[in-house]
């Protein structure tokens, strides 16, 4: 999986170009209308009131502009942006350091915060309820609490997995930020806006063709497009026309779907090894050879999103959409069979 090119996390050459293609405002921000909206108005109010802003809690795949989010929040805010992860805390000691060293309004922003350490995780009670910090000085009798304030900050927390955050922590944040896959036409502008500050020609039909094959994330988009780039410079003229692009995607072994050959080899195990399922996901993890959790959380969650599989309590099972992409034949009287669940029971 570290060498899928579609992955939506973050490779080493994503770091040479995202912080130049990253919007600086709110307003710059592409995609994610009601997270935008929501966003804009709790802003406003609280640079009206002259107050902080409510922790905001974004959570998501990875690769849908979480961090660019809060950057952007931090500059709307007019405040400072610190950067940490959960992993990166591993003590409370860790924590409290980071927290003492803010200023009025600005935002720290924790990535993978379902993966705070629980004493950690117990720190940002106080901190996130009352701007305060509770710390114990001694041990045994003469042990005694010094409460410490704190300034007026704005924690951002991001998370690919909500399920994972304790019911504690995840009430305490006051916006709820679901971030979704991208349509088509908002990654076709992305596209092309990042072309025009990577200084790279491309035409329309071409900028929606690699909009098609991005897997409705910015991140595999301007991925796709410093690739195509590449290729037009060497083999094409410099523009990006629509046959550079679908010759450079063919290259990258990357269907107008956005499948890469994992992809096709989970739909191709459904469909021609186990008859279009329902197939359990422990056998078709063996049979492909890959994690179940990797199935599961890295490639499972867009075929899905696309239609080309369902889950049913048997398994999984190729759709109809995944038999026509795949250019394969349903057997005369297999059909994918309904499944449904008695409420009353």
């Amino acid at each position: 999986m570290e060498n899928r090119f579609v992955t939506a996390e973050t490779l080493n050459e994503d770091n040479d170009i995202e912080y130049s293609l990253r919007p600086q405002r709110l307003k710059e921000y592409i995609g994610q209308r009601k997270v935008k909206e929501k966003l804009d108005i709790f802003i406003k109010a609280a640079r009206m009131r002259e107050e902080a802003l409510d922790h905001v809690l974004l959570y998501g795949p990875p690769g849908l502009g979480k961090t660019t989010l809060a950057n952007i929040i931090a500059k709307e805010m007019t405040g400072n942006l610190k950067v940490t992860s959960g992993p990166a805390i591993e003590r409370a000691g860790d924590l409290a350091a980071i927290l003492t060293s803010l200023n009025d309004y600005d935002v720290l922003f924790i990535d993978e915060i379902h993966r705070l350490n629980r004493s950690v995780e117990e720190i940002l009670y106080p901190a996130m309820e009352d701007y305060a910090l509770d710390i114990v000085i001694g041990k045994g009798a003469a042990a005694k609490s010094i409460r410490l304030d704190l300034p007026k900050f704005t924690l951002i927390g991001a998370t690919t997995r909500i399920g994972l955050l304790t019911a504690p922590l995840r009430d305490r944040f006051g916006v709820l930020c679901p971030m979704e896959f991208y349509e088509e036409e908002e990654l076709k502008e992305i596209i092309v806006r990042s072309s025009s500050i990577l200084n790279a020609e491309i035409e329309e039909d071409a900028a929606f063709e690699l909009a098609r094959s991005s897997r409705g994330t910015p991140r595999i988009a301007n991925r796709i497009l410093k690739r195509v780039r590449d290729y037009s410079d060497v083999k094409g003229n410099g523009v990006i026309n629509i046959d550079t692009a679908r010759d450079a995607l063919d290259l990258l072994e990357i269907d107008r779907e956005g499948f890469d050959s994992v992809d096709k080899r989970i739909l191709l195990a459904i469909i021609d090894n186990f008859d279009g399922g329902p197939v359990g996901i422990e056998t078709l993890a063996y049979f492909i050879g890959e994690e179940l959790g990797t199935i599961e959380d890295v490639y499972e969650p867009y075929l899905l999103q696309k239609g080309f599989i369902l889950r049913t309590p048997r398994g999984r099972v190729a759709t109809d959409k995944a038999y026509v992409h795949l250019n394969r034949r349903r057997g005369k009287n297999k059909k994918i069979q309904q499944f449904s669940i008695d409420l009353n029971e």
